[in-house]
């Protein structure tokens, strides 16, 4: 079976989103950076592993209200009950609870590992076990309200801290394995 792997950022405070899913508070390339030169924080890296992602609902409408070109070249599950009205190339809706949800995701990453994104599913999936490895940025912002990364789990969550790396602008990526 392939890793479940998280990548994502929340603010200091634990959100991934501000209210009304709000982004505006994560960094931004500056555009100052020379061509081939901008820090990607290792999602290139990343990402070059992956084989699926699973993606909940409202990640998605999130993903798709940017309005740049889809960003994933690689198959994406997306955790909902209501129909994907004009999805891109690769998306597929699917519903169950998050076992099923990882295994089709599993079934579509031809042997590579699945990037689960979406605060409720990760919640869910770190509830059942099934997440292997989290990279959290941790943007240095304090929002007060939004959309919490962890708080709702149901039980408590070790980890064990493989790679820690300051970033410039304040931000610190975290990997944890899970166990």
């Amino acid at each position: 079976m392939p890793r479940l792997r998280v990548y994502i950022a929340c603010s200091l405070d634990g959100f991934i989103a501000g209210p009304d899913g709000d982004l505006s508070w994560l960094p931004q390339p500056s555009g100052d950076e020379a061509p081939g030169q901008e820090d990607d924080f290792g999602y290139a890296d990343f990402i070059s592993g992956v084989g699926a992602l699973l993606m909940g609902r409202t990640t998605y409408d999130a993903v798709r209200a940017m309005g740049i070109p889809w960003p994933y070249e690689r198959s994406v599950v997306v955790a909902t009950h209501r129909p994907l009205d004009d999805a891109p190339a690769g998306v597929s809706a699917a519903a169950g609870d998050i076992g099923a949800l990882v295994e089709t995701a599993a079934r579509r990453a031809g042997g590579k590992d699945v990037y689960i994104d979406g605060g409720a599913l990760i919640r869910q999936a770190l509830d059942a076990g099934l997440v292997d490895e989290m990279c959290v940025t941790v943007i240095p912002v304090i929002l007060g309200a939004g959309h919490p990364l962890f708080a709702g789990v149901a039980r408590r969550q070790t980890l064990s801290l493989v790679a820690q790396r300051a970033l410039p602008g304040g931000l610190v990526q975290l990997t944890y394995r899970l166990p």
